[in-house]
């Protein structure tokens, strides 16, 4: 059995990883850390785990919180992860980092993106990031199955990487036309009591954020670029819509010559033909959200308006799975050989 910690285990992030690892049949839950509730079962956090885990919460200096285990998830804000990664690699366990500590693999990079958040953008430990692989399985598979630190993406960039990747590796689309679109559901904040989040405050309000930047776009803007071949920028909106749980990301982009949705549905189907968590339809499927929600999947509406040549792509996830946990326990299966979907691989609830 494959022992797993999590640090950041009384967050939304945290509760995310234990739900899905009770369900694995591989793997053993032997820590739970955290800042919060420090010394309670963590079944006393969320009651919806009685009878299910009652492990403890420990603190990070509790000297059972350094034992060892084989992997060791950080569902944490920036720069915890940087700051204890290396204390468990020497441990011997495999690190997968949920914040933005380790989805880049130079300094400079680094830096880009912390300088949009608003961080310090020197590294802790600039030194592991030449080891670090981007965890969006879907494209890097095989890098994430030799490496020993993940570094998971962000949530948005999820949608938006896979939403468009293949016509960005066909050169389908003009390189600065990309516009995405995203709206997110309020969990995406985290659990942190914030003021902008009280429920008077979010019921029946829409609005946009971060307008002047957006750090992940980042992220969407290097992978897509690889996949190019040459650079690629976006232009990127992020809003937040009053539900709990999901991402309904619509992207935009000119096509380099015309091609029908037919066409383009078969495109999308043979670059995900490996890939079970993404579901290609056609522009007259009656989805949403809801039909992602408590899953892995990502489930991509393709639709072509001929009359403007523009290519319209409709992407949703569930921002706490296959935006966060979900895709963190596909890393942990593919660093371990097991197949991506195990413990994952579940239709969800409806309605």
């Amino acid at each position: 059995m494959i022992r797993v910690k999590v640090v950041g285990a009384t967050g939304y992030g945290g509760v995310g990883i234990i739900e899905l690892l009770l369900q694995h049949p591989e793997a053993r839950l032997v820590g739970l850390v955290a800042r919060e509730d420090v010394g309670l079962p963590i079944a006393e956090v969320y009651p919806h785990l009685h009878g299910f885990c009652d492990l403890p919460v420990l603190a990070a200096d509790d000297p059972r919180a350094q034992e060892p285990a084989d992997v060791v998830f950080f569902a944490t804000p920036d720069r915890v992860g940087m700051s204890a990664a290396r204390a468990e690699l020497a441990r011997g366990a495999k690190v997968i980092d949920y914040s933005g500590d380790f989805r880049f693999t130079t300094p400079e990079a680094y830096a880009d993106y912390a300088t949009r958040i608003g961080k310090e953008p020197a590294h802790a430990a600039p030194d592991l990031l030449g080891r670090t692989a981007y965890g969006l399985a879907e494209l890097h598979r095989d890098a994430i199955a030799k490496a020993d630190l993940v570094g998971n993406p962000g949530c948005f960039a999820c949608s938006c990487i896979l939403g468009l990747a293949p016509v960005a590796r066909e050169r389908l689309v003009e390189p600065f036309s990309l516009i995405c679109d995203c709206k997110t559901g309020v969990s995406g904040a985290g659990k942190k009591v914030n003021a902008s989040f009280h429920y008077p405050a979010r019921y029946e309000q829409m609005n946009a954020y971060k307008l002047a930047g957006h750090q992940h776009v980042c992220e969407v803007e290097r992978e897509l670029s690889l996949q190019a071949r040459t650079e690629v920028r976006i232009t990127f909106t992020a809003q937040v819509v009053p539900v709990c749980r999901g991402i309904l990301s619509t992207l935009y982009g000119t096509l380099t010559r015309p091609a029908s949705e037919a066409e383009l549905v078969a495109l999308y189907r043979d670059f995900f033909k490996d890939s079970p968590f993404v579901r290609v339809f056609g522009s007259k499927a009656a989805i949403g959200t809801l039909n992602v929600r408590g899953t892995n999947f990502c489930n991509l509406v393709v639709s072509v308006d001929e009359r403007v040549n523009r290519l319209r792509i409709v992407a949703h996830i569930d921002n706490l799975m296959k935006g966060q946990a979900g895709s963190a326990l596909q890393n942990m299966n593919l660093l371990f050989g097991l197949p991506e979907t195990a413990g994952l691989n579940r239709p969800g609830t409806y309605p």
